[in-house]
């Protein structure tokens, strides 16, 4: 691409994402293949920021002198922030496969393939109770609580509850008192919804509190005394895996098993390439869906941004997954 395109991209291509005044800013072309090169390598940021500064094969395809310094790590999360807004990743798709096209790397009607991956999500897994304990802690629901309206929690935050609630959460699968542990962590998470319910007025609930009320109902009920009781297959009934959220930072991740060997939380990526055995293999389309979603609800969203590319394939490879009578037609 450094040889024989002049690069992918060009910082032109950027100007939308950046205010047209303040101080000059890196290049954000080689920002994008530094993001490119680090996922390919699997580097972390640190190795990523390091290979820019050290590596003589980096710096040749970044177009930068070799005693330049390069940039400090934190540069990345930032810019991959300000890449995920809208649809700029996919935008950027675009105008990449634009420039292959031109360059006849990659052509209209060939063969092409689709199959799903899944993405994992790059936290630390919870159980149920940690999940509930962790929604009502001062790092979500409480902290987003404080910072709009301070004055709802006088009377209901003391030092009892900035002990239980005060830290992240770390219980394990074996944690003691488990019972103890479940009502308590019930009772808070709904005299916190409760307060924000009566006294609330004139304040509206932000995504924490929403998160926190739909983990209360996904994970307890009121039983026949109107007891809070804990949700179980047999008294209650649990959620289905396509709308439970199992993790209070992303209230979109699913958790999902396939069988009795693999299981995650995350989501499913679609990815489509092409295969013809005459040329390269490329990308064409990249589509994140929820990880419960089954393979056939994606095709649809596909071929729209494929036939907006000038990419429709001849031949389109995929498995059973995909193939429903809608689609086929």
């Amino acid at each position: 691409m450094r040889d024989r395109l002049d690069g992918l991209w060009h910082d032109e291509d950027f100007a939308g994402w950046y205010p047209r005044d303040g101080r000059p800013g890196l290049s954000p072309a080689q920002l994008t293949i530094v993001c490119a090169l680090q996922f390919v390598l699997g580097l972390s940021d640190r190795q990523a920021a390091e290979a820019v500064r050290c590596r003589i094969d980096f710096k040749y395809a970044l177009v930068m002198e070799l005693d330049d310094p390069g940039f400090h790590l934190s540069v990345l999360a930032d810019f991959r922030e300000r890449l995920a807004q809208d649809d700029r990743a996919d935008r950027l798709l675009d105008l990449t496969l634009a420039r292959l096209q031109e360059a006849g790397l990659v052509r209209e009607r060939t063969t092409q393939r689709t199959d799903s991956t899944h993405v994992l999500a790059a936290v630390r897994d919870l159980t149920r109770l940690e999940l509930v304990t962790e929604a009502v802690c001062g790092h979500h629901a409480g902290r987003e609580v404080a910072r709009a309206a301070g004055h709802l929690l006088v009377g209901l935050v003391d030092e009892d509850w900035g002990h239980r609630y005060g830290r992240p959460v770390r219980l394990g699968k074996n944690p003691t008192r488990p019972k103890t542990r479940i009502l308590a962590a019930g009772d808070d998470a709904c005299r916190l919804l409760e307060r924000l319910h009566r006294h609330g007025s004139g304040y509206r609930p932000g995504p924490q509190a929403e998160a926190l009320r739909q983990i209360v109902v996904q994970n307890y009920y009121r039983g026949a005394a109107g007891r809070l009781r804990w949700r179980t297959a047999d008294g209650g009934g649990l959620s289905p895996s396509s709308s439970a959220i199992v993790l209070p930072y992303d209230t979109t991740e699913r958790y999902v098993r396939h069988g009795h060997v693999l299981s995650w939380k995350g989501y499913a990526a679609h990815v489509t390439e092409t295969c013809a055995s005459d040329s390269v293999n490329v990308i064409t389309d990249v589509a994140t869906a929820s990880a419960a979603t089954n393979d056939g609800q994606a095709p649809p969203s596909i071929y729209t941004r494929l036939a907006r590319r000038g990419l429709l394939p001849a031949e389109h490879l995929v498995d059973g997954g995909y193939t429903s009578l809608v689609h086929l037609e």
